[in-house]
């Protein structure tokens, strides 16, 4: 998927730390990764575009285009939390669709040539700039960024303490900590246990979906290593095969925040 193969081949480790690296201001747990938010916002403003455009025109006899995707999506999504979800709630339909679909535009974005807009960025920065093309960086892929993933997760791990204060109340949260799994006597070691168990949650969720994202994006880095006579064919295998990947991970984190939020409200019936 790169443009030729010299550069590339020239020095591989160049190569892959290039376009690894963010775009980003600041150093340290204080850098903020521009192309990150860009991305993740634009995906994220796509997707509430087309949906209120699909809403203007909304027909009821005869959907059709745009409108029977995003029906199809909400009768599947609708399908899943029916499955996990114990009773009706406002909120969850709303935010497992959104979970799922800006996943998923997220993830697409992998699919992008690795080549093709960085260097895009690259002819930009240079020609209105005058910046070195050696220092120009982007990463197009928002799920391959650590602080996305976290902060999709954090999020989703908010929602869950919200839900189990709203289902035991503030004092049934703090019992859950003191008395689970073990009983009274033990609390010091139900206090260890419970606070791994919900910090699980999230850390799970957004390793996951980073770990899986990355592999894939570095697997198309070392495609692209390769002489464009040669790497055509198995860089095309695994971009059909990388997009049932980038749909599963986005159906998995979808489903894991849904039955999350779900064990809450199962908890307070036992």
């Amino acid at each position: 998927m790169s443009e030729g193969a010299a550069p590339a081949t020239a020095d591989p480790v160049r190569y892959i730390s290039h376009h690894l690296t963010n775009w980003h201001v600041g150093d340290g747990f204080w850098s903020l990764n521009l192309d990150t938010l860009f991305f993740s916002w634009l995906l994220g403003g796509t997707l509430v575009f087309v949906a209120w455009r699909v809403g203007r025109r909304l027909q009821l006899e005869q959907p059709r285009g745009m409108q029977n995707v995003l029906e199809a999506v909400v009768e599947f999504v609708d399908a899943q939390i029916k499955e996990v979800f114990p009773g009706r709630d406002r909120l969850i339909g709303p935010l497992a669709i959104t979970i799922f679909l800006w996943v998923f535009l997220m993830n697409t974005m992998d699919l992008v040539p690795v080549d093709l807009l960085p260097k895009v960025a690259e002819i930009i920065a240079v020609n209105l700039f005058g910046a070195d093309p050696h220092h120009v960086y982007l990463k197009v892929v928002p799920t391959t960024d650590l602080a996305t993933t976290f902060g999709l997760s954090l999020s989703v791990f908010a929602l869950v303490i919200i839900y189990n204060i709203k289902a035991k109340g503030p004092i049934g949260y703090v019992k859950m900590f003191l008395f689970h799994p073990f009983g009274k006597w033990l609390m010091p070691l139900n206090i260890v246990m419970t606070a791994v168990e919900e910090i699980a949650k999230p850390v799970s969720l957004a390793l996951r979906l980073f770990g899986n994202m990355f592999a894939g994006e570095l697997i198309f880095m070392l495609l692209a290593l390769m002489p464009w006579w040669i790497q055509w064919a198995p860089t095309l295998v695994w971009a059909i095969f990388h997009i049932l990947i980038i749909t599963l991970q986005a159906f998995i984190f979808m489903i894991l925040s849904v039955v999350y939020l779900g064990m809450t409200q199962q908890q307070e019936e036992h």
